[in-house]
Order: C-alpha cells, then structure tokens, then sequence
C-alpha cells in the first residue's frame, strides 16, 4: 500500500474541489495513484469537471498574428514568472514580434524559431535574452501554431489569457471572429468526434459504467447508459455540435451556422495561458518567519 501524504491528498483536492477526506480516501483506494483517485472521486460524486484542464498555472500572455490578406496567420504563448511582467509593454511587444516571425519564417519548432530574426534585425532568442535583462524574469517560448490557407483566417484574444486562430472558408469576416468568440468561451477539444482523444472517450465510458453500477443497473442496461453518456459528453466537447453562443433561438449548433453561411471551418487551435505548467507555491508568510529566526 502506498503511502498517502498531504501533499498528494492537497494536489487531489485542488484537481478536484471536494474534501480532504473524500481525497484521502480516494487515494487510499486507488494506491496513492492520483489521476485514478480523481477518477474514483469523480464516480462517487458525479463531480464531472475537473479544474486541472483549465487550471492556469503559469503567466504570460497568448498573441496571434494574421497576414492583411488574412491567408497565413499564427497564434503563441509566451510565458514569464509573474502576471505584472505578463503585462508589462516591453513583454508583449516581445510576443507580437514572435507570433509575426513564426507567420513570416514558417519555423519546424521553438528551438528554430529562436534562430528567427525579427523586423528589429536581432533573432528571436537575442530579443528574448535582452527583455530577459531588462526586466528580471525567465521568459519561455512554449508552444506556436501556424496556419496558411486558401480559406481566411481569423482570430480573438481574450484578454492576455486565452487566444484562438480559427481557418475558415467561405462566410465573412463576421463569421470568423464568431467564431474564434465561441470557441475561446466554450472550449471545444476538437472540431467533431474523430477529433476528440480516445483516451477521454474510454475515461467517460468507464465512469458512466461504474456510476451506473453504484446506482444498481446492470446487464445490457449498463451499456446503454454508457453509450448516451459518450454521445452527450461528445456533443458538449466537440466544436460542431456545440449550440452556438449567439444564438437567438438558443439551439443553433455551430454545424448549423455556417452551414447557413456557406461556410466551413478547416481548423482551429486555442490556446490558455500556463495550461497543464505545474507553478511553484511560493508561502511567503513561512518564509518571513523562517528569515526572522535567522
């Protein structure tokens, strides 16, 4: 038997939001195994949203770029250690001038985008080690996505946190920036079920099934209650079959949209700032009182 310590029954707490016990105790049963502990948790409560995927552990800023012809675009996340210095001018200009060069240079990964010279004549990682310098924080390319399309491209930053890059063809301009609103407010993991990874799909299954047993159902019964779950666990996740977020009768679905629009959505990438980046707990107050006996 594993030993379960605070520190494991804390970090299941905050994946989950329910009580100290009810982790403990989850974690007992799944062997000090935290991601099979949140599964347990998830069975026993019906607690169906896990805040580890939105959780923003990690500042910066998230920033796209679309050519004026609207045909090549890319959107990234720049990181830094403190919200202040994710605000600063300085820093963002930094990350403006980097999703430009991965739309211009078309860059393998961040390693080659580093090697990338901007419209200032320095590469990208000379101007990540001067604002480094400048303003006292490790800053870090995570991660870029880049399209190029014979459709259009359109984008929508929310606030500094959340950005999205949607390709699009046909519709207008209106179209895409809808779009790129809806999908930054309801955070589709994919553009249908083909998309959707199957390891979610399994994990939605195995827990509608065990729900339904906890609830006494069995036989073919479990099954089809595990089938209804997916199908409806799919139709919440997946961009097409999401009802659209300006919708004036309330049931308009995406699929039914631009499909009225003559449109079709190619592809799309969103990006939340520190997603899925453990960050550092930092207990200043512990650290005061350490200092004090000094």
């Amino acid at each position: 038997m594993a030993a379960i310590t605070a520190k494991m029954v804390a970090e299941l707490r905050e994946l989950t939001g329910l009580g100290m016990m009810e982790c403990k105790k989850a974690l007992v049963e799944a062997d000090g195994d935290i991601k099979k502990a949140e599964e347990v948790l998830r069975i026993k409560s019906g607690n169906k949203a896990s805040k580890m995927a939105g959780r923003t552990a990690a500042e910066g800023t998230v920033v796209a770029f679309i050519s004026d012809d609207k045909k090549v675009g890319a959107i990234i996340e720049v990181n830094c250690e403190t919200d202040f210095v994710g605000k600063d001018e300085n820093f963002v200009a930094f990350a403006k001038a980097c999703a430009k060069a991965v739309a211009v240079a078309n860059p393998a990964d961040v390693a080659a985008l580093g090697e990338v010279k901007t419209d200032s004549g320095e590469t990208v990682e000379e101007a990540r080690n001067a604002i480094i310098a400048k303003l006292g924080e490790n800053m870090t390319l995570r991660r870029f996505v880049r399209y190029e399309t014979a459709g259009q491209l359109a984008a929508y930053l929310h606030g500094a946190k959340i950005g999205v890059l949607v390709d699009v063809t046909g519709g207008d301009e209106q179209l895409g920036r809808d779009l790129a609103m809806h999908i930054a407010a309801s955070k589709p993991k994919a553009l249908d079920a083909s998309g959707v990874d199957a390891e979610l799909v399994e994990t939605e299954r195995r827990v509608a099934i065990e729900r339904a047993k906890e609830a006494g159902k069995s036989g073919d019964m479990l099954e089809k209650i595990a089938e209804g779950t997916v199908n409806k666990f799919l139709k919440e996740v997946t961009l097409l079959n999401q009802v659209f977020i300006k919708a004036e009768d309330g049931k308009q679905t995406i699929e039914q949209l631009v499909k009225s629009k003559g449109a079709t959505i190619n592809a799309f990438t969103m990006f939340t700032v520190g997603e899925g980046i453990e960050k550092k707990v930092v207990d200043y107050a512990a650290e005061v009182a350490a200092a004090a006996q000094l």
